[in-house]
């Protein structure tokens, strides 16, 4: 594998990332979302994630952009301040070569320097791929909901995956 680094996102690679993104939603179930999106709706994106102290960050080789991975706030409620629900996508091309998994432990550590205490993944069932990935990182899969979502003409089960990042007794205890 050439020499792969991770960085923060910036504009500039906003068209792969757009490549990156309707790519998966055009041919995979790892989106649940039909409809392809142009460069600005990524660049509000990645505004509204940076802008809310969230990291989109990217694997970078001489070729360009490779994969990209952020997270945010699992759900809006303050409750749920300290839990987040990652994402993360590899260009087709790169796919085997370990990138995801790169990203996924860059992302993991930023959430552990960040004060979070869980990471939560929602991955398509039969994403095996996937929760594997996962799963050598460390998470585990706590809950499956069947067919809660369609795509394809077809019903989709979504298994719910979950990182402890600390062993912290409660919420206001030093990470």
């Amino acid at each position: 594998m050439t020499s792969v680094r991770i960085r923060n996102a910036e504009a500039g690679d906003l068209p792969t990332i757009t490549e990156i993104h309707n790519h998966a939603v055009v041919h995979t179930t790892a989106i649940w979302n039909e409809d392809a999106v142009d460069v600005d709706d990524r660049a509000a994106w990645l505004a509204d994630r940076t802008g809310r102290g969230y990291p989109v960050i990217v694997a970078v080789d001489e070729t360009g952009v490779l994969g990209y991975a952020s997270y945010a706030q699992w759900r809006p409620h303050s409750g749920y301040r300290l839990t987040v629900e990652h994402s993360v996508y590899v260009r087709g091309d790169q796919r085997g070569r370990g990138i995801g998994t790169t990203l996924m432990a860059a992302l993991i550590d930023r959430a552990r320097a960040a004060g979070i205490h869980v990471m939560i993944g929602g991955i398509e069932s039969g994403n095996t791929a996937s929760i594997i990935l996962h799963e050598r990182l460390g998470f585990a899969e706590v809950g499956r909901m069947p067919q809660v979502g369609a795509k394809f003409g077809r019903w989709l089960d979504l298994s719910m995956l979950q990182l402890l990042l600390d062993d912290r007794e409660t919420p206001d205890a030093p990470s």
